[in-house]
């Protein structure tokens, strides 16, 4: 029997919304990587004070793409221009569906001529990797999936290893290793750097707000390589980050990394949907969250409301640009985080040991539990957003959430973020009977630290173009 496709699943299912909120896949897992090396509060607090060594061997796919065709393949999918895109730079890729609504996004490396690869989440490397095996490209890709989310004891195994090393301390820990000054090497630009013996390539980042370096190499010496990078940041207060702690930086650095992708609607997407299986990742993802729709098309968002409206440039054609251009991006909602009230998040926390109230569990660092979290953000009786990513930052002090909002909200203003499910909940593994509660929340710049607001690059994260 053939396998369902994604275009039958659709066509089968006459209620999307409830099919994807009702999903049973669970949360988005961070695989392999021990949930803590020592406790999520000290991890969280050494990106801001020491040094972090981020595993992200495991949790991302790596599509390897090929040819004389690659860089024309990539810009014919981003609305990023690439123009200046030459080997040993990397950049951030944002694909759009034919309605200018976001599939995903990720990371690019220019590995070499005619070879890339792309970080990321499935949806965007599914998006690349069908338009190379049917657009007519002279490319070959290669899918490296990311690991299983439940090893059960079966080895794993990935063609490299992707280590970060992050903090105010990165510099000395990386200067130690190499056995020399820092690599001069400018924001999102490749070059290499000494691992022990071993030379490795390396990428110029600040995931934390501080200089740090992304690098990869053989995934067979990734023992050895971690090991040696441990064994110099000792010294320099160097924690390990493990999952649990991990994606929690996103909170204060300002990346929302969970959209449910644009795919499910629209004729020009039906040959995608026909490719994709009904086992893939836009197949049975969750929906998490108070947001609740009529149409699954009201879970989409634009680049503008992503915060990528610095990226998208017309000099290039790509799949949804005539949609973009007919958008004005003065009236897009917009990416800010919410700091969320002490006394409300506290009303939360307590009523799991005082029993009053049953409202929705919030787990620590993190507390998203379905694969794209949509809670509804409210001005007055108005739905003026939505919140897209929680959790707690040790180093604020703070419940933060990620979220885009209408134009119109200013920072400095007071929302309302409903918390919890409507009717008790949903069928998701992640949810128990419980209630909602309003909590109160400040509109607040993105990112929310200081330190990365006042160090990164320009970009996306900044709000500066």
């Amino acid at each position: 029997m053939a396998e369902q496709s994604l275009a039958e699943l659709v066509r089968n299912e006459s209620d999307l919304v409830s099919y994807f909120r009702n999903s049973r896949i669970g949360a988005y897992v961070y695989p392999v990587v021990p949930t803590e090396f020592s406790n999520w509060r000290d991890e969280q607090r050494a990106w801001r004070e020491a040094a972090v060594l981020f595993d992200q061997s495991h949790h991302m796919v790596d599509l390897f793409i090929d040819g004389p065709d690659a860089v024309r393949l990539v810009s014919s999918l981003a609305v990023n221009s690439f123009e200046n895109f030459p080997v040993n730079r990397a950049k951030q890729f944002v694909p759009c569906s034919h309605d200018g609504y976001i599939i995903g996004d990720g990371i690019l490396f220019h590995l070499a001529e005619n070879s890339l690869v792309f970080v990321g989440r499935a949806p965007c490397a599914n998006w690349i990797q069908f338009h190379a095996e049917t657009g007519g490209y002279d490319v070959e890709v290669y899918y490296d999936d990311r690991s299983p989310s439940a090893p059960m004891g079966r080895s794993v195994t990935r063609r490299n290893f992707r280590f970060q090393i992050q903090g105010p301390n990165a510099k000395q820990v990386i200067e130690k290793l190499n056995g020399g000054p820092f690599p001069d090497l400018k924001f999102f630009h490749m070059g290499t750097v000494k691992i022990g013996d071993r030379e490795v390539r390396a990428l110029r980042h600040g995931m934390a707000g501080a200089p740090g370096l992304e690098i990869w190499g053989p995934y067979e010496e990734y023992l050895d390589i971690r090991e040696t990078i441990v064994e110099a940041g000792r010294e320099f207060g160097l924690e390990l980050v493990g999952s649990r702690t991990y994606a929690t930086n996103t909170l204060e650095s300002g990346w929302i990394p969970s959209p449910l992708p644009a795919v499910y609607t629209g004729e020009a997407m039906e040959p995608y949907r026909e490719w994709l299986s009904g086992t893939s990742y836009e197949a049975v993802s969750s929906i998490g969250g108070s947001f609740v729709p009529e149409k699954v098309e009201d879970y989409y968002l634009t680049p503008y409301e992503m915060g990528y409206g610095p990226f998208v440039k017309f000099d290039h054609n790509f799949i949804g640009r005539d949609a973009l251009e007919k958008m004005d991006p003065g009236t897009q909602r917009q990416k800010v985080t919410l700091a969320w009230n002490a006394d409300d998040v506290a009303r939360i926390l307590s009523s799991f040991v005082l029993g009053d109230n049953n409202y929705k569990y919030f787990d620590l660092p993190l507390a998203n539990y379905a694969s794209s979290n949509y809670d509804a953000v409210r001005v007055g009786d108005t739905v003026s957003g939505v919140s897209m990513f929680t959790g707690y930052s040790f180093n604020e002090r703070t419940v933060l959430s990620l979220a885009t909002v209408d134009a119109g909200v200013s920072i400095g203003d007071e929302v309302l973020v409903t918390w919890g499910e409507p009717d008790g909940g949903t069928q998701k593994t992640t949810v128990e009977r419980h209630e909602q509660i309003e909590v109160r929340a400040i509109v607040s710049p993105v990112p929310y630290s200081k330190v990365a607001r006042e160090t990164y690059a320009e970009g996306w994260r900044t709000g500066r173009n």
